[in-house]
């Protein structure tokens, strides 16, 4: 079995129920299981800011399908929850991203793991070092946790444990 990181992102609303969707469907596929799941934290949005907050997480999955196929079922499941993709880095309702498969460096037209903008992004290294602090980032020869170190605190600030309140209608 492989062993991938996936990024799970939501900012339209329900968020929850959207990220929450995705995990059931990760698990209702053939050759996949989710086995760990980082809490999910709130975020300022990246690239195109003018649009609502995310919520961002990231899980552990163990997975007999290769990463091409693993990708079509991340995109099939954006796909059936609704994503639209009109505006790069805009809003969606679900966004499923490869940040690592194995100890693997893949660079295809269709995919590059790992993730090429991961070691910038607060939001993925924080939950993703929730769940595995010491995993070495191959292209760029350093753990999660020292990519995170480097990491601006402003950046990291922008990350925050996400809980939701009694009778939040999210």
């Amino acid at each position: 079995m492989n062993t991938a990181y996936l990024a799970l992102g939501s900012n339209i609303e329900p968020r929850i129920d959207y990220l929450e969707q995705a995990i059931n469907r990760l698990n209702t596929e053939d050759n996949i299981e989710v086995v760990r799941k980082s809490s999910i934290y709130e975020t300022e949005p990246v690239g195109y800011t003018n649009q609502e907050q995310f919520l961002n997480m990231v899980v552990e999955v163990k997975t007999s399908k290769q990463p091409l196929e693993l990708l079509e079922t991340c995109q099939h499941i954006e796909k059936t929850l609704g994503r639209i993709r009109e505006i790069k880095w805009g809003p969606r309702t679900v966004d499923l991203d490869i940040l690592l498969y194995n100890q693997e460096s893949i660079k295809m037209e269709q995919l590059e793991v790992p993730h090429p903008r991961m070691h910038e992004r607060a939001f993925v290294l924080i939950p993703l070092a929730e769940l595995h602090n010491r995993i070495v980032i191959p292209t760029r020869n350093k753990s999660v946790s020292e990519i995170l170190e480097a990491t601006s605190s402003q950046d990291k600030e922008g990350v925050v444990k996400w809980v939701q309140k009694l009778g939040e209608d999210e």
